[in-house]
């Protein structure tokens, strides 16, 4: 009797599939508690419905959202990606009011962030090629030049460009980087490192008044393909001013028409273009330009700042050439992160 009453206590009292099941059941009861046979669910939440519509009207539409006061299109833009995080908000709020109307307009939120971003976050990333390209804005005040020019060689590009080199910088950088680069060319405050032979070197006017961008034919074992080197102007966000972007938007128009009338057929962009490719100012170049990140990159890709990345200010763009991966590189001295990419410049 004894060992009859343990084993019915012990089947009973167990842990298995049938428990599991019933505290499923009794928290799948305590959330629709409330819901079933309730009206109001569909009154309830009109508020929270109204925010979670109205946050995908903005992802849907964002490129009706004028610029004319303070950018402000651009900067929403910028930071377009990050709009999401309203949306387990917006969840948990239309949880708490038991509202029906609300949770549909979540998933309609969720839908429309899903289908513009939803591929970022997958894994593009494929394998071969036969050119490794690597951009860094090293910071003109990194404390540790010598270190940082380590770093990015070490990250096997064959072809690597540096921005916001200062003068006395940039001594530095030759001699780190002198073992891995037989080649190599600074103009005013950008530069290009190569493996291969640079030839056809010239600055590209973007209209500042000084040069930050540059432009340079790499023979690769491939041939040749044409590489721009650019840095455009800052932005700020400023209380009175809001999204200040006019330079950086002139600047882009004029880089987009150098590298439109380039007659070669195999071009890539490296820099720090201060934009995103959402941010419709940059169109002069990204209309015209793949991004590798986009094409053959896992997750978004986020290069700056680099304490804490929030945007993709830092790019790799192409044409004529097939993006193969595409990656972010570890932290240096700078408040960038190097970003990398591996191409086929052989075309099919």
């Amino acid at each position: 009797m004894a060992q009859q009453a343990y084993m019915t206590e012990t089947d009973n009292g167990g842990s298995g599939p049938e428990r599991r099941g019933t505290r499923i059941r009794r928290l799948a009861e305590r959330l629709t508690a409330g819901w079933r046979g309730d009206p109001r669910v569909w009154r309830r939440g009109v508020v929270v419905a109204v925010l979670a519509l109205l946050l995908s009207l903005v992802m849907v539409a964002h490129s009706y959202i004028p610029n004319r006061y303070g950018n402000l299109g651009s900067l929403t833009e910028t930071f377009l990606p990050w709009l999401g995080l309203f949306v387990p908000l917006l969840l948990l709020l239309a949880l708490v009011r038991r509202s029906a109307t609300a949770l549909i307009a979540v998933v309609v939120a969720t839908v429309v962030w899903l289908n513009l971003f939803g591929g970022q976050l997958t894994d593009k990333t494929g394998s071969g090629g036969d050119l490794t390209v690597a951009t860094h804005n090293v910071n003109a005040e990194n404390a540790d030049p010598s270190g940082t020019a380590r770093a990015v060689a070490a990250s096997g590009a064959d072809v690597l460009a540096l921005e916001e080199l200062t003068s006395s910088a940039v001594p530095v950088y030759e001699k780190a980087l002198a073992a891995t680069y037989a080649y190599h060319s600074v103009q005013g405050t950008v530069g290009l490192w190569s493996k291969y032979p640079i030839s056809d070197v010239a600055d590209v006017d973007i209209k500042l008044g000084w040069v930050r961008a540059m432009r340079a034919t790499v023979t690769t074992p491939e041939g040749p393909v044409g590489f721009y080197v650019a840095h455009l102007p800052s932005v700020r966000v400023k209380l009175q001013a809001g999204f200040t972007a006019r330079q950086r938007d002139k600047s882009a128009d004029a880089l987009g028409e150098s590298i439109a009338a380039d007659p070669l057929s195999r071009k890539i962009l490296l820099g720090d273009l201060n934009g995103t490719m959402n941010d419709r100012s940059l169109n002069a170049v990204t209309s015209q330009m793949r991004s590798t990140q986009g094409a053959a990159g896992s997750g978004m890709g986020f290069s700056w700042p680099a304490s804490f990345p929030m945007a993709r200010i830092d790019q790799i763009m192409v044409t004529g050439v097939q993006p193969v991966t595409s990656w972010t590189l570890p932290e240096t001295g700078s408040d960038h992160l190097p970003v990398a990419a591996r191409v086929k410049v052989t075309t099919p």
